[in-house]
């Protein structure tokens, strides 16, 4: 395309806070997503655009490697940089995000122990289901459409964060199709491109991408948070995310001292605390699980879902925050989608206040999942390490050896999805680690683990590279 042209559509695009490669590569990465800038198109050589950008070339060249590196781009000697998808040139291969691999091309044969859910509608979503249909046909003046979510649901949501310890109005409650979309709207509305945002390494890859999307630059901390005061004093992030309570993938579970600490120095600081806590509900039998982070201070964002508890299917999740963030944040959501599934939202206004009952009965089922698949991989894999967990949907395995990544690789071949570690990491580390999930039936995942054995027979390490010698002094 012609740098003029491709300038004219960027707009103001340096006017951001950060790195000037930072903003460049996010609203190129808008463009792109946008389809403005098409599959295929040639963009601008280096020199030239960073001329007619009149910025440094290395800036360019930057931007382009962040946009290569997440597979948006492409670039080749002698044929330029173009977007990715067109002709023969294509983007990097959907097997490196097995989380999603599933989703977007779902494989019969293929066991997934990537994206973690339950996989059937359990009986109480099918009964709230049938319960709601009169509730509907009796609707007369109804629209249907309600961007802050269906005024019941937000008072029975509301009403159960005031039981566990955090009181709410239904003034502070936005619902979202699942935990994925109240994420989206989060960065959208507070992370603008090149700031920082402090996160917990490993954590939900869901999330990173939510952040990726708006050109953050992520900051890490370990999981519990160690030099988290120092952190947030230096690095000034915008945002703060974290999973408090059966942390994915680690299961991890932030001790009442650091839940009290974390939210004390980000009200002090006054830096927006996202907890998320969609796997909250996910304690195993005798597990006491914590109340909500926004007991301990009422500033705290706190996102939950129907997802992970009930059944994925049903596209209900919310945000718990300070009303002035709800209304903005129901502003930016009736620009996309004007309002969410009435029908689901009135069944899920049944399902709320269950939300204990059932979550208890899950627990029984998740705890004999976990159990027999830590027992089978013991047996089968017993060189590998598999910290227990007491709550959540997932075992953070060490490998003895080689990479998640490469073996990753190896069990697709075989028959088995997993989640490699370092696309969990933003902090660079992980890479000996896989993440499974123990939510399948018994026989399922007796087959998983059979599977899992034949690839680490058949898994052999790609060689690592040894640095070249430094020249010698003269």
């Amino acid at each position: 395309m012609d740098p003029i042209e491709v300038t004219e559509r960027l707009g103001r695009w340096s006017s951001g806070r950060g790195p000037l490669y930072v903003l460049l590569a996010g609203r190129l990465r808008q463009l792109i997503d946008d389809g403005e800038l098409a599959a295929g198109a040639v963009l601008p050589p280096d020199r030239v655009f960073a001329k007619q950008l009149a910025v440094g070339r290395n800036t360019v060249i930057a931007a382009y490697d962040l946009l290569e590196s997440e597979g948006r781009i492409v670039r080749r000697r002698g044929s330029g940089t173009r977007v990715a998808g067109g002709g023969a040139e294509t983007a990097s291969d959907t097997t490196s995000a097995p989380m999603f691999l599933n989703l977007l091309e779902p494989h019969p044969d293929v066991i997934s122990l990537a994206c973690a859910a339950p996989e059937a509608p359990p009986v109480e979503v099918t009964t709230a289901y049938a319960d709601m249909v009169p509730v509907l046909a009796a609707m007369t003046a109804e629209i249907g459409y309600h961007p802050a979510g269906h005024p019941p649901l937000r008072a029975a949501i509301a009403e159960r964060y005031t039981r566990l310890g955090a009181p709410t109005g239904p003034e502070h409650i936005l619902v979202t199709n699942g935990g994925q979309q109240a994420l989206s709207l989060l960065a959208r509305a507070l992370v603008r491109p090149g700031d920082r945002v402090l996160v917990e390494t490993p954590t939900y890859p869901g999330a990173l991408e939510a952040f990726h999307e708006e050109a953050a630059l992520l900051t890490t901390l370990p999981i519990g948070f160690p030099g988290f005061e120092a952190a947030l004093r230096t690095q000034r992030p915008a945002l703060v995310y974290l999973t408090p309570t059966f942390q994915n993938p680690t299961g991890a579970v932030l001790s009442g001292l650091r839940r009290q600490r974390i939210t004390e120095i980000t009200a002090a600081q006054d830096v927006p605390l996202i907890a998320d806590e969609i796997t909250a509900d996910l304690a195993f039998p005798g597990v006491a699980t914590p109340p909500p982070l926004a007991a301990e201070a009422d500033g705290v964002i706190s996102i939950g879902s129907l997802s992970k508890n009930l059944w994925g299917g049903l596209r209900v999740g919310w945000i718990r925050a300070a009303e002035p963030v709800i209304a903005r944040l129901t502003r930016l959501r009736a620009v996309h989608d004007l309002g969410g599934n009435l029908p689901a939202q009135l069944a899920a206004t049944a399902l709320v206040p269950c939300i204990d009952a059932t979550s208890a009965a899950r627990g029984h089922r998740l705890r004999a999942g976990h159990d027999l698949l830590r027992a089978k991989l013991a047996a089968a894999l017993p060189e590998w390490e598999l910290p227990p967990v007491t709550g959540g949907q997932t075992l953070w395995v060490r490998l003895p050896y080689g990479d998640g990544t490469s073996f990753a690789q190896t069990a697709l071949r075989h028959g088995v999805a997993v989640l490699a570690g370092t696309g969990l990491d933003p902090g660079g580390g992980s890479e000996d680690r896989v993440r499974l999930h123990f939510r399948h039936p018994d026989a399922v995942l007796g087959a998983a683990v059979e599977r899992l054995a034949s690839a680490w027979r058949a898994y052999r390490p790609p060689a690592k590279r040894v640095a070249a010698p430094p020249p010698l002094a003269v």
